[in-house]
């Protein structure tokens, strides 16, 4: 079943024209992967669908209901939430109650702080520390434990690998069958193609804010991808 449609959306930044009539597809219980060079529009449609930007034509549909004119804070509480970009966690807060403002709209369902502490124990015995003094990798993975706290039917993850070592970024991505098993859906932005074609049913790229390839990553050829991602 369809969980997400984005049809012909574009999306402007003042006259600047950003997105360019892109349509994508999420199904229940997918990984969908968008790759593409930075400024390609990869962020700015993760906003668009999360109700942090406005649509400028073309639809959203999320289980089955328009959804272009839900506030940010309803989409979260139909079951939509963000990893922003940067992780953006509350430096003045300690890690638990960065947790905690994830679960203040949250929907019934698995997530909690034991289910959380479990997923990324790098986080279980750091509850009253400041999420300030966190390195990179533990600041990414309560960025995603805060989503989750909302109980999300879909969560988008956007640039999970950005600054972060290698092993790091593995143990990140070893969570996401978990958080699959769980009845998430996760739509992902990433630069790292490897990365997240490996981890991806189905990938779209986007170049200068159009899909310029999609497909499932076993039927895409390297030259393909290449072509995609750089325009040439």
């Amino acid at each position: 079943m369809t969980l997400l449609a984005v049809e012909r959306v574009s999306s402007f930044y003042g006259d600047f024209q950003a997105l360019f009539d892109v349509s994508i597809s999420v199904d229940e219980g997918e990984t969908i992967a968008i790759i593409g060079a930075n400024g390609a529009g990869k962020s700015t449609l993760l906003r668009l669908i999360a109700g942090l930007l406005p649509t400028r034509g073309g639809e959203i549909r999320y289980d089955g209901q328009v959804v272009n004119r839900l506030p940010t804070h309803e989409r979260v509480r139909e079951g939509i939430s963000l990893v922003p970009e940067g992780r953006r966690v509350f430096p003045s807060l300690s890690v638990d109650e960065n947790l905690m403002i994830g679960a203040y709209r949250r929907r019934s369902g698995r997530w909690d702080l034991a289910s959380v502490r479990a997923l990324f124990p790098i986080l279980a015995d750091r509850g009253r520390r400041s999420a300030a003094v966190l390195s990179g990798g533990e600041q990414q993975a309560l960025a995603i434990g805060r989503a989750l706290m909302a109980n999300p039917r879909l969560l988008l993850l956007d640039e999970v690998s950005l600054g972060l070592a290698p092993i790091v970024i593995a143990q990140l991505y070893a969570a996401l069958p978990r958080i699959r098993e769980g009845g998430t859906s996760v739509l992902l932005v990433e630069q790292n193609i490897d990365q997240a074609l490996s981890a991806a049913d189905r990938a779209y790229c986007l170049l200068e804010g159009r899909i310029s390839l999609s497909g499932r990553p076993a039927g895409l050829s390297r030259a393909e991808v290449t072509r995609a991602y750089f325009g040439f």
